[in-house]
């Protein structure tokens, strides 16, 4: 007897659906990393702001997962003074990306 196909199995075969998905789980991977993170070190949206150079509103869009355009330099930034670094990894191969 064949497996029915979940509503999301059928959702991820159309390209423009799985494309909508990938870009939206992308928000929500940043915004997750972004609260834990914070919670994690004890530092609030203004204390952020003034460590990394970035609003306070950027800040809480992310967080939010609202729309917002940012530059590796803005991510960088932000994750510097929660501990991250941001990098590109190909295999074993590892660059840091800085500000």
């Amino acid at each position: 007897m064949p497996k029915t196909k979940s509503t999301f199995e059928k959702m991820m075969e159309d390209p423009k659906q799985k494309e909508a998905f990938d870009k939206e789980y992308a928000n929500f991977l940043l915004s997750e990393l972004l609260l834990d993170a914070m919670a994690q070190e004890k530092i609030s949206v203004r204390k952020l702001s003034s460590l990394s150079g970035i609003s306070t509103s950027v800040i809480q869009n992310l967080r939010a997962m609202q729309p917002v355009n940012i530059t590796l330099k803005t991510l960088t930034a932000l994750l510097a003074p929660l501990g991250y670094e941001l990098a590109a990894c190909k295999g074993k191969k590892v660059v840091k990306l800085s500000v």
